[in-house]
């Protein structure tokens, strides 16, 4: 195994290659990013360096069953939708989203771009439900499996 900079500079960081992640449930759901964690030989914490354009979404409305994540914005301006409240985000705001907690997602409505750290615990198996979406994504490993989101039972979602 190759040992891997535990240092990334401002230029190191700019000369990654940005990513494109567009999410299957959510057409307006586009950020792109830059794998921070994984270029520095972090295996149990993910993180990257994110920038959601204008009119964009961070993901489709989730929660994880199993992973913490947490947001930290870096610049610009952006809404947190939190379970059933949106708040306005900016510059030096943390957000924090346990495991099985309430659903949320990033959009950006402004006309600048909205930079952010986003990171979580990076675990063999998680359950993330969209429930707006009416799906389940079970992840094992690199499989990855949708499902319909139960409304009632014991796959139900917790609210």
């Amino acid at each position: 195994m190759s040992q891997r900079p535990s240092r990334l500079s401002p230029a190191d960081i700019h000369a990654l290659e940005e990513e494109i992640y567009p999410h299957p449930l959510n057409i307006n759901a586009v950020r792109r990013a830059r794998p921070l964690g994984e270029h520095t030989g972090l295996r149990k914490l993910g993180v990257q360096l994110v920038r959601l354009t204008p009119g964009h979404d961070s993901t489709e409305y989730h929660r994880h069953h199993h992973v913490d994540e947490f947001v930290y914005v870096l610049e610009g301006r952006g809404t947190a939708r939190i379970g059933a409240a949106t708040v306005t985000i900016g510059p030096g705001d943390f957000l924090g989203f346990p495991a099985g907690g309430e659903p949320h997602c990033l959009s950006n409505p402004y006309e600048v771009d909205l930079l952010y750290l986003v990171g979580g615990n990076r675990v063999a198996m998680d359950t993330v439900d969209y429930p707006e979406a009416g799906k389940r994504l079970s992840i094992s490993g690199e499989e990855r499996c949708y499902s319909e989101l139960s409304t009632e039972g014991p796959d139900a979602p917790d609210d």
